[in-house]
């Protein structure tokens, strides 16, 4: 009984079924970019709303800058998202 807790577990590397690992590098790399896009979006309305809210509306010009460190953040996890994964994995 003792050997079963002293025998090697496996642990295979993961490995793309045949044929689909350039579709599904394909696909992240379009919801990469995508996610940078909505990154770039996201810093430009807030921008947006910090200028609408300047004079007379500065709860709008608040939630612009409010908002920045969400988008930030987003960008930073899609950036990381590979190594991230990674290091969890």
């Amino acid at each position: 009984m003792s050997w079963l807790l002293t025998a090697a577990i496996p642990n295979p590397a993961p490995v793309a079924p045949p044929g689909l690992g350039e579709a599904v590098n394909t696909l992240l790399g379009w919801l990469k970019w995508g996610g940078l896009v909505a990154g770039v979006a996201g810093l430009l309305v807030c921008a947006i709303m910090m200028m609408i809210g300047r004079r007379n509306r500065s709860a709008v010009a608040a939630d612009g800058a409010a908002g920045i460190p969400w988008v930030l953040g987003g960008l930073t996890v899609i950036a990381f998202s590979a190594a991230i994964v990674g290091a969890v994995v």
